[in-house]
């Protein structure tokens, strides 16, 4: 990575989602929905690009696939090993790894998955090649991703209004969750993609216990108390401010929070 100009954007990255594990619980539904959207099939070759904890990593296993999984974050890496061992599936293969360069040969797998991990690589150009690179002919691409109109999406903008710049030429991750975007990104290398919606729920006592939740294991979240910890009049502004953005969302105890499938096939 000392060649890459991302070097030291990717590093606080990896830093930043350390703390990521226990959100992996809420996400969980959503890697069945994805590996079922995907059509993942016993004895397919599967690589799960952003890993986290291995949610969709071991779903897919559970499926019969083999199954490797990529994260650039050792602490979540190693998460998912302690999940793929308690789950059975001791097989799954673990690599600490870049999206944008990923460390296997062409044509590798008939099946490429990502949940809410690849959409944080700062070139999407980038890691659409590496992700078709590795499929083989006819190969499928899935994955979720955050749609910029609904809470999450919302959410990284508000983060994004309060925190320092990102480097120039980073793209915004949910983009990804723009369907007009995803398909001409795609475009290049990927038939016509087929979309799918479902709805994240995230059980939480009130507004205040949902954003704790994420000040201690959400990265950008955390990254930007910590950065307002000596201002406690701009801090409590701050956190009325993400109130008063998650409380439409909020409904019978549960956060709603929507999300995109896309599905693709390699030309």
């Amino acid at each position: 990575m000392s060649q890459d100009p991302f070097a030291e954007f990717k590093s606080r990255q990896r830093e930043m989602w350390s703390t990521f594990a226990p959100t992996a619980m809420f996400t969980t539904p959503v890697a069945g929905h994805l590996v079922r959207f995907a059509q993942v099939a016993q004895g397919e070759t599967v690589l799960d690009v952003g890993t986290g904890t291995g949610v969709v990593a071991v779903t897919a296993a559970r499926r019969g696939a083999r199954v490797t999984g990529l994260d650039l974050t050792p602490e979540l890496i190693e998460a998912a090993r302690e999940n793929a061992g308690i789950s059975g599936h001791g097989d799954i293969a673990w690599t600490e790894g870049d999206a944008e360069n990923l460390p296997y040969a062409d044509a590798s797998f008939d099946v490429v998955l990502s949940q809410f991990g690849h959409m944080f690589a700062p070139r999407p150009e980038v890691a659409v090649a590496e992700m078709r690179r590795v499929l083989k002919p006819g190969g499928r691409i899935a994955f979720a991703t955050w749609p910029p109109e609904h809470f999450v999406g919302r959410m990284f903008a508000f983060i994004g209004r309060n925190s320092p710049p990102p480097p120039a030429g980073a793209s915004p991750p949910p983009q990804w969750g723009n369907p007009a975007i995803v398909t001409e990104r795609l475009g290049q290398h990927f038939d016509a993609p087929f979309f799918g919606r479902g709805t994240m729920h995230f059980p939480a006592l009130s507004l205040g216990h949902f954003r704790l939740f994420l000040e201690r294991s959400v990265g950008p979240m955390r990254k930007l108390v910590e950065g307002l910890a000596e201002d406690p009049r701009k801090l409590a502004a701050l956190r009325a401010e993400f109130d008063a953005l998650a409380e439409p969302y909020y409904v019978d105890n549960v956060v709603h929070q929507s999300y995109l499938l896309t599905r693709a096939r390699a030309r």
